[in-house]
């Protein structure tokens, strides 16, 4: 196993964005489900109900430093000066940090916060025209280099609020495989872009992901065919992926990633309102492939943390408690029980 194995973020987390727009309510649930290394990384919840600018991109944009923008009928639009929706996601992210810093008052461990990772803001920031980020080499490169400034900021400020904690930068990039393969439709619909060059794409996340002078960051995309191997090759200490997109012909590269030293972020618990199964059968799937893999039952818990298969923005307040609730125990039967 690689350094990496030194990275411990716990048995279980959450993806990112949660229902409802109360702050302080959703922060005093997600750190009283995970609160540490024995039961699981607490985060920065995202509140996207509460409308434009706590919506993923949108709070993402709001980090940007010297970029700016709006909200226009056909989306997020990259402008000139800072407006009223910058401001306003400016203020719902302040919002969430003061609820996470009351509720994080003396606590020592992994901390998780998020942002829109660069390929995935290029593929829905528009530009002037009308056209997204990703049609324009120079747009893409002006988009990184400004979002890693704006990610150094908003990590300091995190650290100041939690000074115990250990900080967990993941990266949302649920367009990172239309990317790769040219499937980011133009703004007329008729056309998609061009696929972008892996190597680009590797080294455009490094950068970005260097943002945490070596620090762990986590890469997270709930679309099919997730690219375990560049984004290893790009820096990331885990990968996030919803497991039941897995096939076997995966197996290699996540074999690969797990002798790495890569964490994976197994995404076993529906995202929306739906029954829930015992614990133990939440991570049968994970067991089932580390036989298949050949590798050591010893390794589920060095190498495994539970999840969601997705962000919980679209289920009940009830069941997304629930499922926070059911990662932790699921990742408790797998600790028990690896074999």
């Amino acid at each position: 196993m690689s350094e990496n194995s030194e990275f411990r973020p716990g048995p279980a987390t959450g993806i990112g964005s949660m229902p409802g727009g109360d702050a302080r309510e959703t922060a005093k649930s997600v750190t009283g489900t995970f609160e540490g290394p024995e039961t699981g990384m607490p985060y920065l919840a995202e509140l996207p109900a509460r409308g434009p600018g706590a919506d993923m991109i949108g709070r993402t944009a709001g980090m940007l430093s010297e970029l700016y923008a709006r909200v226009e009928p056909s989306g997020w639009r990259l402008g000139d000066r800072p407006g009223r929706d910058t401001k306003r996601a400016r203020s719902w992210l302040g919002e969430d940090l003061d609820a996470l810093e009351e509720f994080t008052q003396g606590y020592e461990g992994p901390l998780k916060v998020q942002a829109v990772g660069p390929w995935t803001l290029a593929a829905a920031l528009e530009l002037h025209n009308g056209e997204v980020a990703l049609s324009d080499a120079g747009a893409c490169r002006d988009l990184a280099g400004s979002l890693a400034e704006g990610l150094r900021e908003h990590l300091a400020d995190v650290r100041r609020r939690v000074p115990g904690a250990e900080i967990v930068l993941q990266l949302d990039e649920p367009s990172l495989i239309a990317v790769l393969r040219g499937q980011v439709r133009s703004a007329s619909g008729y056309r998609t872009h061009r696929a972008v060059d892996r190597q680009l794409v590797e080294a455009t996340l490094r950068e970005v992901i260097g943002v945490q002078s070596g620090g762990p960051v986590v890469v997270h995309s709930c679309a099919p065919d997730v690219p375990f191997a560049l984004l290893r090759r790009a820096g990331a200490t885990g990968v996030s992926f919803d497991f039941s997109l897995l096939t076997e012909r995966d197996d290699d590269v996540i074999g690969e990633a797990v002798e790495a030293g890569t964490r994976l972020f197994a995404g076993v618990v529906a995202g929306t309102d739906g029954p829930l199964s015992d614990p133990a059968g939440s991570v049968m799937g994970v067991r089932t492939l580390w036989r298949r893999l050949g590798l050591s039952p010893g390794l589920l818990t060095d190498a495994v943390t539970l999840t969601p298969s997705c962000g919980l923005a679209g289920a009940s307040p009830e069941y997304a408690r629930r499922a926070l609730a059911h990662c932790v125990r699921a990742a408790r039967s797998l600790a028990d029980n690896p074999e």
